[in-house]
């Protein structure tokens, strides 16, 4: 059973650049609420404050929220990628990223050697490698670039071998963003397939995003964050609903 429990998380990011102190000062001022000085005298912007949620086995969850309310900084904890600094997160299964193509990707090397990465990463067999290699290869679709560096890829090119990689193997948790929404229209209609036998085999799906016809064909809960705090968590029309009356 997979599970996701967070309690009184936390994560903030330091700013080194403002050493000024009047520059501090003023800013402190300004925005006092999201940004202090921490005991080693650096300013830290809180990016996420006491976070409280427990999400279950056969949850559909939307994060949702204006920019800056902490969607991706919450995906991107939960995914591994940032650590919290306070507060406890508790992750039950095996988890699946769609959030950031360059997420886990050497830019040095090529798609290929990313996709055997991927499977050292996952401690496959030789013959699992080998599958995993060709799937990615077949799927992706970018022909005599599989073998060139990735980081001469164009955005497009780029989301193709990331959703192939992350796609290849069926997680416990899926977390996504709306990155993988940016392909070009031949590649996102076979993607869609794929998606969505992905999302129906996921114990768990968490999606942070500002379509709200996506959270409402998608998901079975929002939690709506707003300057990195919880400022609703629940079913999902009553939360959208309100979130776009107050927009008007």
């Amino acid at each position: 059973m997979a599970l996701i429990e967070a309690k009184d998380l936390r994560v903030e990011f330091p700013l080194y650049h403002l050493a000024a102190r009047s520059l501090k000062k003023s800013l402190l001022a300004r925005a006092a609420v999201r940004v202090r000085t921490d005991e080693a005298n650096r300013v830290v912007v809180s990016a996420l404050r006491d976070l409280n949620f427990r999400i279950e086995s056969g949850e559909r969850v939307a994060l949702i929220g204006r920019n800056g309310a902490g969607k991706t900084t919450l995906l991107r904890s939960l995914a591994g990628i940032y650590e919290p600094v306070g507060g406890h997160l508790r992750i039950e299964g095996t988890i699946g990223s769609l959030i950031d193509p360059a997420a886990g990707m050497d830019q040095d090397s090529t798609g290929r050697e990313n996709i055997r990465l991927r499977a050292l990463y996952r401690n496959l067999d030789a013959a699992g490698q080998a599958a995993l290699e060709q799937e990615v290869v077949d799927f992706a679709g970018l022909g005599e670039f599989i073998d060139v560096p990735i980081k001469g890829y164009s955005a497009g090119m780029s989301i193709r071998l990331a959703f192939a990689i992350a796609t290849a193997m069926q997680p416990h948790i899926l977390l996504m963003d709306e990155w993988f929404m940016a392909g070009d229209a031949s590649f996102m209609d076979k993607a869609e397939a794929r998606l969505n036998t992905l999302i129906s085999g996921a114990d768990i799906m968490v999606i942070a995003t500002h379509n709200m016809d996506i959270v409402r064909r998608l998901c079975t809960r929002a939690i709506r964050l707003d300057a990195g705090r919880i400022l609703a968590d629940g079913p999902v029309d009553p939360i959208v609903d309100e979130m776009l009356a107050e927009a008007g």
